[in-house]
């Protein structure tokens, strides 16, 4: 299984979805590739948001090492699932697809929610890190 996280600017949300799911993938000795990307490219090349460093951190993972990416068309090729945060991200990336079949491995990572952008309000860190745990742990069981 290949499943691509997707947000907007690649620092906040996705890191997170990124780095919980591969660490409970790897847990379960599953055999998944993770990886996430922004649909935008302000932050290319640079670590997550301390912040979301810092609220992963307080739930046993460390995200500090992955980078930024920007979301291509030929990513469609590589993933088997792509999991959006938001109705915006849901947006940009299908208007990229080339497909039916591309544009069916996108969906909503809470099925028919947002998750909340947590970039301009400190408060917001944590509890949408245990939200992104715990659809990350939903996603195992309904994948595997």
């Amino acid at each position: 299984m290949k499943i691509l996280m997707v947000c907007l600017g690649n620092i906040c949300r996705s890191p997170l979805a990124e780095g919980i799911m591969r660490h409970l993938a790897d847990e379960r000795q599953l055999n998944w590739e993770i990886a996430s990307a922004g649909t935008g490219n302000w932050h290319i090349g640079k670590a997550p948001d301390h912040r979301s460093i810092a609220a992963a951190k307080a739930l046993g993972y460390d995200i500090s090492k992955q980078r930024a990416q920007q979301f291509k068309q030929s990513m469609f090729a590589s993933y088997d699932l792509i999991l959006v945060m938001d109705r915006n991200n849901l947006a940009d990336v299908i208007s990229l697809a080339k497909s039916d079949e591309e544009r069916k491995k996108v969906k909503l990572f809470l099925d028919n929610e947002e998750v909340t952008d947590p970039y301009w309000d400190n408060t917001l860190f944590n509890p949408v890190c245990r939200q992104v745990e715990k659809r990350c742990i939903e996603i195992i069981k309904q994948l595997s």
